[in-house]
């Protein structure tokens, strides 16, 4: 009997676990929330063409945010500077310098100063020669 006790509390203890190991790989999206303590939301995004090394990011969100993210789809994309237009008027000029897989992120990007609302991104990037356009979301942390 006590045999069977135990194993009966074996498998609940297991399907639990089971439960929680298949939630977290299920939502992405939580990962993405608890690497960079926060909910990132999504502003605009660039197709990359492989002629010119510049693209804009035009965002239409009236919100404030503290920081941005990059993530590239369709083909790996080396960045070389971004650029950051805030409604004011100001500029935020970074050398990011790093190459992002097809698939891959830069790292959480914190804006000076407090929460700022930005008018665009500028990206500057190395010129390739894709077999399909890259293209680049813009995601904003509040």
């Amino acid at each position: 009997m006590k045999k069977r006790r135990m194993f009966k509390n074996s498998i609940l203890v297991f399907s639990a676990l089971l439960v929680v190991v298949v939630s977290t790989i299920a939502n992405p999206q939580r990962d993405r929330d608890r690497d960079h303590g926060g909910r990132w939301e999504y502003l605009g995004q660039a197709h990359v063409d492989g002629r010119a090394d510049h693209d804009k990011i035009s965002v239409d969100n009236g919100g404030s945010f503290r920081a941005i993210l990059l993530e590239v789809r369709d083909g790996a994309i080396e960045f070389k500077r971004v650029v950051v237009h805030f409604e004011n008027g100001a500029d935020h000029d970074m050398n990011i310098r790093e190459r992002i897989p097809s698939g891959g992120r830069t790292r959480a990007i914190d804006l000076p100063g407090d929460r700022r609302r930005i008018r665009s991104v500028e990206l500057w990037y190395e010129k390739a020669n894709w077999k399909r356009r890259p293209s680049v979301k813009l995601y904003g942390q509040r």
